[in-house]
């Protein structure tokens, strides 16, 4: 239902409202931190607005018409109910400041959450967070159906329907153990080699396959899979136990890669990089908690 262009607006009830409480269009003036001159001219206003006067006034103060003490009455009811609509908000955003709902693909989450989360714990200690984690597919798919704040992504491309900003770069590489034939090729492999190799791999879906299928399209396709598993975790195993080669961020063996237990596998042709992004649903901007972690991960 529209509002009439007869109804006041706030301000100009609280201001009759003092004025009926307090005598003196002064005193109300005073209290609302408005001059006296603007005060009365928003009387006037509202006198016009309504079609009647509401205040009669004399040198010793300012009191209501009849009609006046009527309106004030209605405006008591309007203000209050003003006040609570703007009570259950404040208790809404506080709600929502408490908690941070974040879900993240396994790259992000394993290797760069946990410093962002201690960053923020740092400056938000009120601040509940649950993380979940998921495949780049799913991530967006939680945000874009309301089940998480903010969300994190491996890929080329902001998913559809979302909105999002790059806030790290990560790039792929090629690892085996020391004993696999390709350990031993200092110049690496060729694009075409890499297609046609059994790899063990990050299921459908997952950023990491989306960039390795990508850099791969041009060169044959990525061939059948010689494992498909659904965590790093389960590909480094892999991969140190002499499974096959396999495509994994280069964050996660660091370690590895460190102690000789994987051997990284350069493959000139390719550009595995790729960005990681925070995402979060398009027409909206993150606010409290989900504002200052995506600072922190800045």
């Amino acid at each position: 239902m529209a509002v009439s262009h007869r109804v006041p607006d706030l301000g100009a009830l609280e201001l009759l409202l003092a004025v009926v409480r307090l005598g003196s269009l002064g005193r109300a003036a005073a209290e609302l931190g408005v001059t006296q001159p603007a005060a009365s001219s928003r009387i006037r206003s509202m006198e016009r607005q309504i079609g009647v006067p509401l205040l009669e006034r004399s040198p010793q103060g300012s009191r209501p018409t009849e009609a006046g003490a009527l309106v004030a009455e209605w405006a008591r009811q309007v203000v209050g109910a003003a006040e609570a609509l703007d009570a259950g908000l404040a208790a809404l955003r506080e709600r929502r400041d408490a908690r941070l709902r974040v879900v993240a693909s396994l790259t992000v989450a394993e290797y760069l959450m946990p410093g962002w989360l201690v960053a923020l714990r740092a400056a938000r200690p009120d601040v509940a967070v649950t993380l979940r984690t998921a495949n780049s597919t799913a991530v967006a798919e939680q945000v874009r159906d309301g089940q998480a704040d903010l969300g994190f992504v491996e890929g080329t491309r902001t998913p559809p329907g979302l909105n999002g900003t790059v806030v790290a770069t990560d790039r792929l590489v090629v690892v085996v153990a020391p004993r696999h034939p390709w350990a031993r090729r200092r110049s690496g492999v060729t694009a075409a080699e890499l297609a046609r190799a059994p790899l063990v791999l990050r299921e459908e879906g997952s950023g990491t396959r989306e960039v390795l299928d990508r850099a791969l399209a041009a060169h044959g396709g990525t061939a059948p899979p010689l494992l498909q598993l659904a965590s790093t975790t389960a590909l480094k195993a892999a991969a140190v136990s002499g499974a096959g080669p396999v495509v994994v961020s280069e964050l996660a063996v660091v370690d590895e890669l460190a102690n000789g237990r994987l051997v990284a596998v350069p493959v000139p042709e390719l550009d595995l990089g790729r960005p990681l992004r925070a995402i979060w649903p398009a027409g909206r901007r993150p606010a409290g908690p989900a504002r200052d972690l995506l600072a922190l991960t800045r």
